[in-house]
């Protein structure tokens, strides 16, 4: 792969410390859920991924739609990334709630959606790895 760009981030002390951009836009204070025990103050990792998954599929979904010639630019993608045991660690699952402009019928609105599933680069890099659901509202 040729590298188009390269996100550096670094985090220190984990889920209860800070994560920064190398270019300082980037800059959370970082925290455990209320619900794994944390008091829930800060950003924590599954946020982040939920929000850039989200980001990412739906400029993933923008690009299918202009080469379908399908506005979906009032579309709108929620990512929902869970947590969970697994084994003797843990492991990750991911819902994508698809909400499409309602003058995309059903049909086509699938159609790019999967799509769009197939050239998100997060979907290439979990599939097959994680589990992922993806919802048309």
């Amino acid at each position: 792969m040729d590298a188009l760009y390269t996100a550096v981030a670094t985090a220190t002390h984990g889920r209860e410390g800070r994560a920064v951009s190398s270019d300082g836009t980037l800059d959370l204070q970082l925290g455990i859920p209320a619900q794994m025990g944390g008091s829930g103050q800060g950003t924590n990792p599954e946020q982040l991924f939920a929000a850039g998954y989200a980001a990412c599929f739906a400029s993933a979904l923008g690009l299918v739609g202009r080469a379908a010639k399908v506005d979906v630019t009032e579309a709108a993608v929620t990512g929902e990334v869970s947590i969970g045991k697994q084994g003797e660690g843990f492991g990750l699952a991911v819902t994508l709630r698809v909400e499409l402009p309602e003058t995309v019928d059903e049909a086509t609105g699938r159609k790019l959606v999967e799509q769009a599933h197939q050239v998100c680069p997060y979907s290439n890099a979990t599939r097959g790895n994680i589990p992922v659901e993806l919802v048309i509202e």
